[in-house]
């Protein structure tokens, strides 16, 4: 294994955030120590920390935890709603807040784990997002000109707007949302982003290389499909009522979906599917790099090492480091 930090930075306490971008290996990892703690009885429960395992049904895409994985070890946030609801950031966190009391209250530790960045720093930061105004959301998505939608904001919130993908419809409209609604420029409510505080979890994060995570995202799907993944989009695709827009947009769902509704071949969207998700591997890795909190550790070559690296996490994670400094947490 490459060499490792031999220190982790952070408040040595209860609850462990274990991040890193998809198909990194961190759900196999965070269940070896949950598992391992939970073995020398020190009782320890996982947090999923996605946007997508929240929907009932979205099963195989999502790479959910397996049924006796979540029977043998407490598993939260998921499966919240239908496929066909609307779930948010406010909605989750608003259950975040309430799992983690409820384990801390049972005196329990929590390995939060997940890939989706605004999520992660809500829970570990306890950030509030900016209030929802439905009527002018609906108001807004009524309007079938994102180019347009885009220029609007453009007009009254140009930083915003700088901070979006272009084209990416649900932040046009949010930001737009949040603007009109507060009469506040969205990007000034956004400002708690840019900093870091000091945060009652120890953050750890996996990070391979782009060889290796591109081996790991195109043999991930290879695997969901012999799994039964275009037979879980059909399902889902004769739902009625139909799935939502945001759950549509799950990583290989919506090209599936394109599959099954327009047609498209289904090499060319698992195609696409790969292209899709190797690049939000990149986007979630540049959101992680700017937190300085985060401990990252390389898995190696080949298959993630996952009980060494649960072995590294967990064997003085949450103890203090020598000196009572409380600051740090030495692992060995």
């Amino acid at each position: 294994m490459p060499e490792q930090p031999d220190r982790f930075v952070g408040q040595p306490g209860r609850h462990l955030a274990l991040v890193g971008p998809t198909a990194s290996g961190k759900s196999a990892v965070a269940m070896e120590l949950a598992r391992s703690r939970n073995a020398q009885g020190l009782p320890t429960e996982i947090v999923s920390c996605d946007s997508m395992q929240v929907y009932r049904r979205m099963d195989i895409g999502t790479a959910k935890p397996s049924v006796s994985e979540r029977e043998e070890i407490p598993h939260h946030l998921i499966d919240l709603v239908d496929p066909w609801e609307d779930h948010d950031l406010v909605m989750f966190l608003r259950a975040a807040r309430a799992v983690l009391a409820d384990i801390e209250s049972r005196g329990a530790s929590a390995v939060v784990v997940g890939g989706t960045g605004l999520y992660f720093r809500g829970v570990v930061d306890g950030l509030t997002p900016p209030p929802q105004f439905p009527a002018i959301a609906a108001e807004l998505d009524s309007d079938p000109d994102t180019a347009a939608l885009a220029q609007r904001l453009a007009e009254l919130d140009p930083l915003a707007l700088s901070r979006i993908p272009p084209g990416n419809r649900r932040r046009i409209i949010r930001a737009l949302e949040v603007t009109l609604g507060t009469g506040v420029p969205f990007s000034a409510h956004g400002d708690a982003m840019g900093r870091y505080e000091p945060t009652p979890f120890v953050v750890v994060g996996l990070r391979p290389d782009r060889e290796r995570l591109t081996t790991a995202i195109n043999q991930r799907l290879d695997r969901q499909m012999d799994e039964g993944f275009l037979a879980e989009v059909a399902d889902l695709h004769g739902l009625e009522p139909p799935m939502s827009r945001n759950a549509r947009q799950a990583l290989g769902y919506r090209e599936l979906l394109g599959h099954l509704e327009d047609g498209v071949a289904l090499d060319e969207s698992l195609r696409t599917a790969r292209i899709r998700t190797r690049r939000f591997a990149v986007r979630q890795l540049r959101w992680f790099n700017r937190d300085p909190r985060i401990n990252w550790l390389d898995p190696g070559d080949g298959p993630p090492p996952v009980s060494e690296l649960a072995a590294r996490i967990g064997e003085q994670l949450w103890k203090p480091a020598a000196g009572g400094s409380g600051r740090t947490a030495t692992v060995n």
